[in-house]
């Protein structure tokens, strides 16, 4: 899927500080909509929206949903800053910023952020002369920014902010302001464990893409909440295209799609988000589940060759999204657990098992525990061969679970740990018990 590239500019020909016009449409036209279809983006500018409602309300979700944006700063037009403020305030990077050079003063704010200079003639338009350079210019910045720090000064002054990725599709939910009734009633469905309520939601909304993105994300995790993964699929596919291209949606997408049984298909739409937006703690977690679902059924068809060489690949990934964040520790236990699984001891688990260890700590002292930290540190335990600590674990995490997907995930991963065990002779019985619980 082709990323969106959000365009903030000025329409028409507005003057800059000192009278002269720019030709914003010229600019948009010769030079910023070639330089994204060239860096292989999709742009999206606001004046070629059909679409209905609030245009404010439109407006705010591409901000925050496209992955790369565009700001002319030219005019110090104040929509344009406004806009450009809320697009730092929740996207840390790939937000470029373009002036025309000798037409009229940078504000103080913004004048030492790295903006690229471009050239106009004497009717406003873009230089001829020099269009083809600056092309090819903003192009290659939009490229880089698939992999560049973070270019927000919010994102840059606020160490840890916002909270890892691995929580986002909660807190989307939680924070995202819409109708009081509907959320509601979604909420009752999950609690109740009712589809066709789930269902009747999603009629309510009309066309999805129109609909507002809070309501549509939280419709979509509704339906995982009820393991209806087939529902999940369709419903990405009724979203309007940016909020079908963010980040979040297409993990969910991978995620259900492995869960359907569409294991491919679900490797290509996460090799997909890691190849435009670099590896993450998320986006890899959920792509080491896909391997080692893949895994279970090679062993399962008795291809156990196949099998050894799809755990290492699950185990590899599993590994790269927790060191592209180590403060999440869901795929460093995931490591290590599937570690204990290979017929040569892995070194590495001793190594790696304090640093799981310290991460879920640290996470839990900086806010408030969940599910998914409880059920680390029980792994953890049981690992360790920890019988007190993983009795403690599984109490705190019992406690905390919101899907019962949570808990029958964190049983098959304590029966792997059995099943690799078992067969060296260790006493499996007390670990039994702990899957019973979850599963009850």
């Amino acid at each position: 899927m082709t990323p969106l590239c959000f365009v903030l500019m000025p329409f028409g020909k507005k003057p800059t500080s000192d009278g002269r016009l720019v030709d914003f449409d010229a600019v948009y036209r010769q030079l910023i909509h070639p330089a994204i279809c060239a860096a292989g983006l999709q742009a999206l500018r606001a004046d070629e929206e059909q679409v209905g409602g609030v245009i404010h309300k439109a407006m705010f979700e591409r901000l925050i949903l496209c992955e790369f944006a565009v700001a002319d700063l030219t005019s110090a037009n104040a929509n344009v800053f406004y806009e450009l403020g809320l697009r730092h305030a929740v996207r840390p990077h790939a937000t470029q910023l373009l002036f025309a050079q000798g037409w009229g003063q940078l504000p103080f704010d913004v004048n030492l952020l790295r903006a690229l200079p471009y050239t106009l003639d004497a009717s406003g338009a873009p230089d001829p002369a020099a269009l083809a350079g600056e092309v090819a210019a903003l192009s290659q910045k939009l490229r880089d920014a698939r992999y560049a720090q973070a270019d927000s000064p919010v994102y840059q002054l606020l160490e840890g902010f916002p909270d890892i990725a691995r929580l986002k599709t909660d807190v989307f939910r939680e924070r995202v302001d819409y109708a009081e009734t509907l959320k509601t009633a979604l909420a009752q469905a999950r609690a109740s464990h009712q589809l066709a309520a789930i269902d009747q939601v999603a009629a309510q909304l009309g066309d999805v893409a129109l609909a507002d993105a809070g309501v549509v994300v939280d419709v979509l995790l509704s339906y995982r909440a009820l393991s209806a993964w087939a529902q999940m699929v369709d419903w990405v596919g009724k979203m309007s295209p940016p909020l079908r291209a963010s980040t979040l949606v297409r993990e969910q997408l991978g995620l259900a799609l492995n869960r359907a049984g569409r294991s491919e298909e679900a490797e290509r739409v996460l090799l997909d988000v890691i190849q435009q937006r670099g590896a993450s703690s998320e986006t890899c977690g959920i792509l080491g589940r896909v391997y080692k679902d893949r895994w279970q059924a090679r062993l399962g068809e008795g291809r156990a060759i196949e099998a050894a060489g799809v755990l290492r690949k699950a185990i590899a990934e599993y590994l790269r999204g927790f060191e592209a964040d180590w403060r999440d520790a869901y795929p460093g236990v995931n490591a290590v657990t599937l570690m204990e699984m290979q017929e040569t001891p892995d070194p590495r688990q001793a190594e790696l098992l304090p640093v799981v260890r310290y991460a879920v700590a640290r996470r839990m002292a900086s806010g408030q525990p969940d599910y998914w930290d409880y059920a680390t540190q029980l792994e953890l335990a049981v690992l360790a061969r920890d019988l007190i600590g993983a009795q403690t674990a599984l109490a705190d995490a019992l406690a905390r679970r919101r899907e019962p997907w949570e808990g029958e995930t964190t049983a098959k991963n304590l029966q792997f740990i059995i099943d690799a065990r078992r067969p060296r002779g260790e006493d499996c019985g007390w670990m039994h018990a702990l899957v019973a619980a979850l599963r009850a």
